[in-house]
């Protein structure tokens, strides 16, 4: 995987290191953030994005978003995104932790600040799978396949109470 300072990926909905805001969360209207990249390697065939929560009480990160075979003609996933499996363009969406297919934003224990990682992965392949993976299988799909990968962290803290 090359070392490409310029392969970013940054949102209009929170700034790297910062709160995600409450419309992106279980708490709110639960939708996706806006995020936008560029400096792609130039052998790039398609994106993939998980997006997870380390800091969950869980053995494993809680996942938020599985998201895969985004063309590399695509330079943004727009705020709001559908929970389909599959869009025209051929982009497919996995499972959450929740076994949701699509985004699910935060919604951390009552008081706990959690940090939310979102990978992007620039890929030398498409995926050859169906709609629907979590993410360990989309992790052993993309063995041996990621050119570079950018990452952008959101914060969240509030008092939700379940993760329904």
């Amino acid at each position: 995987m090359a070392d490409n300072k310029n392969f970013t990926l940054e949102s209009t909905s929170f700034k790297d290191g910062a709160d995600i805001g409450i419309i992106h969360t279980l708490e709110g209207a639960n939708v996706s953030p806006e995020l936008i990249w560029s400096g792609a390697p130039e052998n790039t065939q398609s994106f993939a994005l998980i997006c997870e929560d380390p800091d969950a009480p869980t053995e494993e990160p809680w996942v938020h978003w599985v998201i895969y075979n985004i063309p590399a003609s695509v330079k943004k996933l727009p705020e709001g995104m559908d929970r389909k499996t599959k869009f025209d363009d051929g982009t497919m969406q996995g499972l959450t932790t929740a076994e949701h297919i699509g985004y699910d934003g935060p919604c951390p224990p009552p008081k706990e600040e959690h940090r939310y990682f979102f990978t992007l992965y620039a890929l030398d392949t498409t995926v050859k799978a169906e709609p629907g993976l979590t993410k360990h299988q989309l992790l052993e799909a993309l063995k041996g396949h990621v050119l570079d990968q950018a990452v952008i962290i959101g914060t969240y803290k509030d008092i939700c109470q379940t993760h329904d």
